[in-house]
């Protein structure tokens, strides 16, 4: 796909950047001053080769009919370059009239290009290419006519859109690299395009209807043209491509490249907020939404979004599955959608996220077909792994229910020079393995199919009775009460009559609390809250030093055995494992007692929660024997049954698995014995 000819003019066009760094700009800011121009030579580019195959059409006193002829053809144009038949480069050779011919060139452009470019729009806010305020900062830097200059030297005539649209791309990555606002978009490299390409192009037959591809993401549409044409390269069919963004300047770009296209539809604004093409089912979609980007701003639309494609909502800091669901909801019944993500998408959060439960629809609505993880070190700006979902809601009946794992980080080949921190390529040879693994859909050396609920766990929560080291709960010494008179029941705490609390330096003598002497306290109430509370919590019934007093017997704790110890005249009693509670409550004044904080102590058994995860079956009464059985088998303290919620997740490392082969101990002594004799002779010629 790629034309290493156009690739020449990359430098060329990084070269113009050198009057920015001269006059002062930052770097972060170069997108902002290199899009406009890029986009003008781009619009030229097409306006002058349309209108060179049919300017003989005409004599010369047919100017208008000429004008007419291009507007019926196209929407835009640019009445300066036709009628004058002057060019970028030819306004450039006068420097004298350059500023009114300038101005004169922009001001020519068609209503819609010059809405793009935002020529002349100074009373509103900075929009899409800005380019009135960009060149109104050159000339007071004193280098407009210089930039100018520089880009019209740069021809891309020759070129065909898929050449072009190659080149921006490499530029805008280039843009990526350097400014801080777009630091964390990913920019999907060429290997990776291709690899997508031919993964829906293996789904695709030859027939007349039109195929629609649709990319709902922002940052670029390198990705849906590349496909397309593609796809083109293989089929005679028709296509026809959409694509949504709210990136003004990137939307601008998108907008007017796609005039060069055939049936090309960009629509501005946000996919979560606003869907633009919400009357529409496509047959591929592709995507690669950004990573780890919250979406807080527009968290009151997107909770009271109508269109019922969101089943969860994800966590607000990670929007991902939120473009997957939009994704979903938008691809036809029987196409495919590939989506690039990262790591989160396959096991992050908990069993009671949102995240878990997206992922369960997802494989509960059989619509993964396969996921692929790729190596690191493959985009630009981020070296770790990567991951191709396939959404396939037509599978054929061998792959119904099944999800294909293939396993592609060493599918790569070394690039002789990084670009950013990408390192590595999916090459060619590689590519052609992984579409052949995913036609076959068969398992080998690197990939392997299972059933979908292979990646369902049970998240079982119990709550444990701790016991001390005779395996005994201080619950067996509190009795069982008769409760609605017929039901045994037992309390949940066994009740000290305290007289004092001790703790190293705090002692608690006073349990009924009536009044206190402390001006930075309004009342009682306040006392309690803000002292009392604050002072108990700094005990810890679990050091032997806390003592508890009754008018019969000491109690305390003893760590080792992890009981209660009773003390009782010098004599000591176990009272088995369980916590020693205190607590301060503010008691209100009654017509016989005056307002009091009162503080009590109580045994109590010490509970624990925990949770087991445990294989899942979707066989109900299969299921509940395998948490029985588990549970049976490796929970040995009394416990309880709490919620049980279904996790899913993927995990490659489980799968993948390889442990390290641990070398023959043989070698190993051998080695040492070799160092040793080494070391030996090093020091035999020592000398002082």
């Amino acid at each position: 796909m790629t034309n290493n000819n156009i690739l020449q003019y990359e430098s060329k066009v990084w070269k113009t950047a050198d009057l920015l760094i001269w006059a002062g700009i930052k770097q972060s800011d170069f997108p902002k001053f290199m899009m406009p121009f890029f986009a003008l030579i781009m619009v030229e580019s097409r306006l002058i080769r349309m209108a060179d195959e049919i300017r003989w059409d005409f004599k010369e006193n047919e100017i208008e009919d000429f004008l007419d002829e291009i507007k019926d053809r196209n929407q835009w144009y640019n009445e300066f370059i036709l009628r004058n038949n002057k060019s970028l480069k030819d306004i450039c050779k006068n420097d004298k009239s350059f500023d009114t011919d300038f101005y004169s060139y922009l001001k020519s452009f068609d209503p819609e290009t010059k809405n793009l470019l935002w020529v002349d729009k100074w009373n509103e806010e900075e929009k899409f290419l800005n380019i009135s305020w960009v060149a109104w900062q050159l000339v007071k830097k004193k280098i407009l006519f210089d930039t100018v200059k520089a880009w019209s030297e740069i021809d891309l005539k020759p070129f065909s859109n898929s050449e072009i649209t190659t080149l921006e791309e490499h530029i805008k990555r280039k843009w990526a690299d350097i400014s801080a606002e777009t630091a964390w978009e990913q920019y999907t490299p060429d290997d990776v395009i291709s690899l997508i390409s031919e993964i829906v192009s293996s789904h695709i037959k030859d027939w007349k209807e039109y195929l629609t591809i649709y990319d709902p993401t922002c940052w670029g549409w390198n990705m849906l043209f590349w496909v397309e044409d593609y796809i083109k390269e293989k089929f005679t069919r028709p296509t026809a491509t959409y694509w949504q963004d709210w990136n003004d300047a990137l939307y601008a770009l998108a907008k007017i490249e796609s005039r060069f296209r055939e049936d090309s539809y960009i629509k501005y604004w946000n996919t979560l907020t606003d869907i633009r093409f919400s009357d529409k089912n496509f047959d591929v979609i592709i995507a690669n939404p950004p990573y780890w980007v919250d979406w807080k701003w527009y968290e009151k639309d997107i909770k009271n979004d109508k269109t019922g494609r969101f089943k969860a909502l994800p966590s607000i800091s990670d929007g991902q599955f939120l473009f997957t669901q939009h994704i979903i909801s938008q691809l036809d019944n029987e196409w495919i959608a590939v989506v690039v993500h990262n790591w989160s998408t396959l096991f992050s959060w908990d069993a009671w996220s949102w995240e878990s439960e997206i992922r369960r629809y997802l494989f509960e609505s059989d619509l993964v077909e396969a996921i692929i993880q790729l190596p690191t070190d493959e985009f630009f700006n981020t070296n770790i792994f990567t991951y191709l979902w396939v959404f396939n809601k037509n599978k054929s009946d061998e792959r119904k229910d099944k999800v294909m794992l293939i396993n592609a980080v060493d599918k790569y080949e070394l690039l002789k020079k990084n670009k950013g921190k990408k390192r590595k390529e999916v090459d060619e040879k590689s590519r052609l393995d992984i579409i052949e693994t995913l036609k076959n859909y068969k398992d080998n050396d690197y990939a392997k199919i299972f059933d979908k609920e292979y990646f369902y766990y049970n998240k079982q929560s119990i709550v444990l009775t701790n016991q001390d080291i005779n395996w005994k709960s201080i619950e067996d010494l509190i009795p069982l009460k008769k409760w609605k008179d017929w039901e045994l029941k037992r309390d949940k705490s066994i009740k000290l009559d305290t007289i004092k609390i001790i703790q190293e330096d705090i002692i608690i003598d006073n349990l009924n609390i009536s009044t206190f002497n402390d001006s930075n306290y309004t009342d009682l109430k306040d006392y309690n809250d803000n002292y009392i509370k604050n002072l108990l919590s700094e005990l810890d019934y679990k050091e032997k030093k806390l003592k508890v007093v009754t008018k019969e017997s000491i109690y305390f704790y003893d760590e080792e055995k992890d009981t209660i110890i009773k003390e009782t005249n010098w004599k000591i009693e176990e009272l088995w494992c369980g916590k020693i509670v205190i607590k301060s409550s503010y008691k209100k004044a009654t017509k016989t007692k005056e307002a009091s904080i009162e503080i009590t102590v109580e045994l109590t058994p010490d509970y624990e929660k925990d949770y087991e995860i445990i294989p899942y079956s979707k066989d109900e009464e299969q299921n509940k024997r395998n948490i029985t059985e588990f549970l049976d088998k490796y929970i040995n303290k009394p416990f309880e049954y709490g919620d049980n919620v279904i996790w899913v997740e993927i995990n490659f490392n489980k799968v993948f698995y390889k442990p390290e082969e641990l070398r023959d101990i043989n070698d190993i002594i051998w080695e040492i014995k070799d160092l040793d004799d080494k070391l030996k002779f090093l020091e035999s010629n020592l000398w002082i």
